[in-house]
C-alpha cells in the first residue's frame, strides 16, 4: 500500500563559521557526526528539559545547515536558537514557501527518484518513508486520510499537537529519542533531564499511546480510565487515535473516550 502525504513545511536556514559548533551545543544531536549532504533528526529544548521542537537537521556544507519542522513552530525554534547565542558567528533566517511530500509504502521510495530539493528517509517502527522537501511558488496542503491514520497508528507524533511544550521528550516515545539523541556527543541545554530519564528506563508519566474503538474517535476528547481523567486525544482518524496519557493505561487496557470505548494497543510494527 502506497500513502502520500503533502503539506507546507517551516524551514530556518543556518550559515556562519560558528554554526556548527553553535548548534552542538544547542541541540540533542551530534552535528559533527551529520556528514556533509545528509541529514538527521534533533529535539531542542528549554533549560528544563522540556521540548520547543522536534526537527531535522540537512547539513549542506561545513557550516550551513537548512532545519525543517512543523511551521507552527518555526518562531519558537529560531527563538529558542537565539537564546543563547552572543558574540557567535552563526545566523538564523526563516525561509517560506518550502513544502514536504512524504512517500510511505511496502517497499522504501528509492531515494534517487527525489522531486525535492532536499531528500532524506525517515525510519519509525511500521513507518518507512521517505520524504522531500522543496522550495515551491505556493505551498499546497493534500494530506491523505490514510495516511494520517497510518502516522496515528504507528505512534508518530506531530509537534505541536501530541508533543510541545509540555512534554518532555521521552513522553514522545522511544523511538524518537532513539532517531534523535546523541547520548557521546557533549553538553547541550536540556541534557540532564534526558540523560536521567534514559538511565532510569524511559519511564515516564504521560507516554504516547495509540488508542482503537469500533466508532469514530475526536481530537480533544477526554480518555477516562478506571473513573478518572488521565489525558486527552491529540490526533485521531477515524476510529484510531493518540494522546499522552497516564501511563497506568498499559496496553491491552479499555478506557472511555469521549464516552466511547476503546483499547490501548500496541503501535504498528512494534511487538
Amino acid at each position: 500500500m502506497k500513502l502520500m502525504s503533502t503539506r507546507p513545511r517551516g524551514v530556518v536556514r543556518v550559515t556562519g563559521a560558528d554554526a556548527a559548533s553553535y548548534l552542538n551545543g544547542q541541540i540533542s544531536q551530534d552535528i559533527e557526526a551529520i556528514p556533509v549532504g545528509d541529514a538527521a533528526w534533533s529535539l531542542v529544548l528549554d533549560p528544563s528539559g522540556k521540548l520547543v521542537a522536534w526537527f531535522r537537521v540537512h547539513r549542506l556544507d561545513e557550516n550551513e545547515f537548512v532545519l525543517d519542522c512543523e511551521p507552527g513552530v518555526v518562531d519558537a525554534l529560531i527563538a529558542r536558537l537565539e537564546r543563547f547565542k552572543l558574540r557567535t558567528d552563526a545566523t538564523f533566517d526563516i525561509e517560506s514557501a518550502w513544502q514536504m511530500t512524504r512517500h510511505r509504502s511496502d517497499d522504501p521510495v528509492v531515494l534517487s527518484d527525489r522531486n525535492g530539493d532536499l531528500a532524506s528517509e525517515f525510519a519509525w517502527p511500521g513507518f518507512h518513508c521517505t520524504d522531500f522537501l522543496a522550495k515551491v511558488a505556493e505551498p499546497v496542503v493534500n494530506v491523505n486520510d490514510g495516511f494520517e491514520e497510518a502516522r496515528i497508528r504507528a505512534a508518530v507524533p506531530s509537534t505541536g499537537t501530541d508533543i510541545d511544550e509540555d512534554t518532555i521528550p521521552a513522553e514522545g516515545g522511544q523511538p524518537l529519542i532513539d532517531m534523535s539523541v546523541s547520548f557521546t556527543t557533549g553538553c547541550y541545554t536540556g541534557q540532564e533531564l534526558v540523560a536521567r530519564i534514559n538511565s532510569r528506563g524511559g519511564n515516564v508519566p504521560r507516554p504516547l499511546r495509540v488508542m482503537e474503538a469500533d466508532e469514530p474517535l475526536a481530537v480533544g476528547a477526554a480518555v477516562v480510565y478506571d473513573g478518572q481523567e488521565i489525558g486527552a486525544v491529540t490526533s485521531a482518524a477515524g476510529n484510531v487515535a493518540m494522546g499522552r496519557i497516564q501511563r497506568k493505561a498499559e496496553v491491552g487496557s479499555e478506557v472511555q473516550v469521549g464516552g466511547v470505548v476503546a483499547r490501548v494497543i500496541v503501535p504498528s510494527g512494534e511487538s
